[in-house]
């Protein structure tokens, strides 16, 4: 007859589990591991010895508040002469004696969460199980150690701002394994809605990486929840702090959860992806943040946006934008739930800009299905198709209650972006959602999407041509030329009106001040013939009206008076930040005092007053953001220079990430990267 163990303690090896298992940056103290790969405890008899065949021991594993066999919450097993990975399985792998060493294994589809394992009659144990994207058998299974390193691993990124003509890479520090952010993710799953109501069902459904997924694009925002952070695209930021302020996640989420779950103000859509990424890395979800330049924005999915202009160009405000770019987040898992040819890359959009199934939270959509224009699977694949291949159709409003089409060649879906793996550099995944523009799959694609205006429309051959061109040195500070570019394709002289406009605009596509305007009457070109006309952009002008963003909306519209066409050019540009030269003072060693000496040079012609450097890294500044202020102005051309101390915790490649504020250049962000040594 089997003789039950008799377990006088136990030591849970966490240092050697959370090692084995990848999670050891989220410390020591504690087991933490992985679904689908076997953990050692080290159980010490209060009295016998194991005996192979003759002793004994029950397992009961719990998570979440209801634990139900029926919901898989609940998992009861036995003692096997062998580890089974498809299941909850145990084993002991150590000879008879009074000190067994215990293997146990979680099955590879349990949900995520708190863990209580119980071992027989006089133990209970505590451990926490995250997704395992290294086991086969988990539907987050990734088989490349080096993207495994960058979309679960890494700590810090670069996501991309600026606009499709000057992406411009903007440091972030993830900090996923930082002191406490585990908790935190696991209380915003906690906090879900579905949760509150039905915690068994919700604690059951975070087996599966695509209802995990739904549930953070949802919890991100707090549009409809006790969700993380509060979006805002316009006005001042009373209450809270610009979008800009934030260089990482670790504050937002830490200031969330200190905070009784109340949102943190403000974020926009790079800071909702940015923490999207954050908690799916720390549940150990494959994550990364896609920049989609020129993002269209549909309201009414007709995958058509509708914009308006007046007589001057300038655009009429609609609830349908196309944003400068826009960020989302894609994460990797297998699709169980579609047709075979949707595994890997699935998009979720957690900024609040539309409802799905009455909620504000977009996708997980496959990547895939957007390319091939199967708008019918789930989740929300004709929002985002249209994101990146909406047509636009741009009409004038008259003074005098008439409207005209325009002719425009503006294209959403521009240079679709994400952080290399294992660089900095900007790769570009244009490719992953849309074939080339013209092809024959194209058309097959929006033939499957009904995409019918795509279809239609023809490029015409025009007369007249109009473009935008820019100068190199569009540096903030500078008076500088944009040019509209007018040709005459036509056998004919042509006579036009040419109206050339710039206004202060946001990312998002909300307008401000005038920058500079011009009016010719009369522009004459014969046939062949080119004409530039250059519109003069004075720092004195421009220099109060741009918002955060650094974007100017350049506009010029012609009118051709022998047949009444209007053709519109539209440009965006985004003036250029002085660079932020960062220098580590001494040999970057782990747990030795390191200096950053950190400069800025004053490229505006009036001087800089309230200056600010702070600094923030992965295991580099303990979790925190270290600030130094300047005591006096900084006049034009003069550097603006501090050294800021701090002590690196981990070995390995590190980014320190660098935000200069003053009262007339607001959140310049620089970074560097640093290895520290053991």
């Amino acid at each position: 007859m089997a003789q039950a163990l008799n377990i006088d303690r136990w030591n849970l090896e966490c240092e050697f589990n959370n090692m084995d298992h990848r999670t050891d940056l989220n410390g020591i103290d504690r087991l933490i591991v992985r679904r689908g790969q076997p953990f050692t405890i080290s159980l010490y008899l209060h009295s016998g010895q194991y005996q192979p065949g003759f002793s004994s021991l029950d397992f009961v594993a719990e998570t979440g508040p209801q634990p139900s066999e029926i919901y898989g919450t609940r998992a009861s097993f036995g003692l096997s002469d062998h580890i089974d990975t498809s299941c909850w399985s145990a084993t002991i792998t150590s000879p008879p004696g009074d000190m067994v060493a215990l293997s146990v294994c979680s099955a590879p589809d349990a949900p995520i969460g708190r863990y209580t394992l119980t071992l027989g009659q006089s133990g209970r144990i505590e451990f926490i199980l995250l997704f395992n994207p290294w086991c086969p058998g988990d539907t987050v299974y990734m088989d490349n150690e080096q993207s495994l390193a960058e979309y679960v691993l890494s700590q810090d990124g670069i996501i991309f701002r600026g606009s499709y003509k000057h992406p411009i890479p903007t440091p972030w520090n993830f900090g996923q394994f930082e002191s406490g952010i585990l908790d935190v993710c696991l209380r915003i799953l906690d906090m879900n809605p579905k949760c509150l109501k039905n915690p068994g069902k919700d604690c059951s459904g975070r087996r599966n990486p695509i209802y995990v997924s739904r549930v953070l694009s949802a919890m991100v925002n707090c549009n409809d929840d006790k969700g993380v952070v509060l979006g805002k695209w316009t006005d001042g930021y009373e209450g809270g702090v610009s979008p800009m302020f934030w260089k990482g996640s670790v504050e937002i989420l830490r200031n969330w959860d200190s905070q009784a779950c109340q949102p943190v103000r403000y974020g926009q859509c790079w800071v909702f992806a940015a923490v999207a990424c954050t908690i799916s890395r720390a549940l150990g979800i494959p994550c990364r943040v896609i920049t989609n330049y020129l993002s269209a924005h549909d309201t009414n999915n007709n995958l058509v946006i509708e914009r308006y202009i007046n007589e001057n160009g300038e655009l009429v405000q609609t609830r349908e934008m196309i944003w400068n770019y826009h960020c989302w987040v894609e994460s990797w898992m297998t699709r169980h739930d579609l047709k075979t040819g949707f595994n890997g890359w699935q998009a979720s959009d957690p900024t609040p800009q539309e409802k799905s199934e009455g909620v504000y939270c977009c996708g997980p959509i496959p990547v895939r299905a957007i390319k091939e224009g199967e708008l019918t699977l789930k989740y929300d694949a004709p929002f985002v198709f249209a994101e990146v291949n909406a047509d636009v159709i741009t009409t004038m409003k008259k003074t005098d209650g008439n409207t005209s089409k325009v002719t425009t060649t503006t294209l959403v879906g521009q240079k679709i972006s994400t952080k290399s793996v294992g660089s900095d550099a900007r790769e570009d995944i244009t490719h992953l959602y849309k074939y080339p523009e013209g092809s024959d799959e194209e058309r097959v694609a929006f033939e499957k999407a009904n995409h019918q205006n795509k279809l239609l429309q023809q490029q015409q051959n025009q007369g007249l041509h109009l473009t935008i061109k820019v100068s190199s040195d569009m540096r903030k500070g500078c008076d500088f030329d944009v040019f509209a570019v007018v040709t005459n394709n036509t056998q004919s002289e042509k006579k036009c009106r040419l109206v050339f406009g710039s206004c202060a605009m946001s990312y998002s596509g909300f307008l401000g001040e005038n920058c500079g305007f011009k009016d010719l009457l009369n522009v004459e070109l014969s046939p062949g013939a080119e004409r530039r006309v250059p519109l003069r952009l004075n720092y004195s002008k421009y220099g109060s009206a741009l918002t955060e963003d650094n974007l100017i909306r350049l506009a010029a519209l012609l009118l051709d008076y022998s047949t009444r066409e209007h053709v519109l050019a539209v440009r965006n540009i985004v003036l250029e930040n002085p660079e932020i030269k960062v220098k580590i003072l001494g040999e970057p060693k782990e747990n030795r005092k390191l200096a950053a000496e950190i400069t800025l040079q004053n490229p505006l012609p009036e001087p800089l007053e309230d200056c600010c450097f702070s600094v923030e890294g992965a295991n580099l500044t303990g979790g925190r953001v270290l600030s130094e202020r300047l005591g006096s102005p900084v006049g034009p051309g003069q550097d603006a220079k501090v050294k800021i101390y701090f002590t690196p915790t981990h070995s390995g490649l590190r980014k320190l990430v660098v935000d200069f504020d003053s009262n007339k250049l607001c959140h310049v962000k620089g970074y560097r990267n640093v290895i520290i040594g053991k």
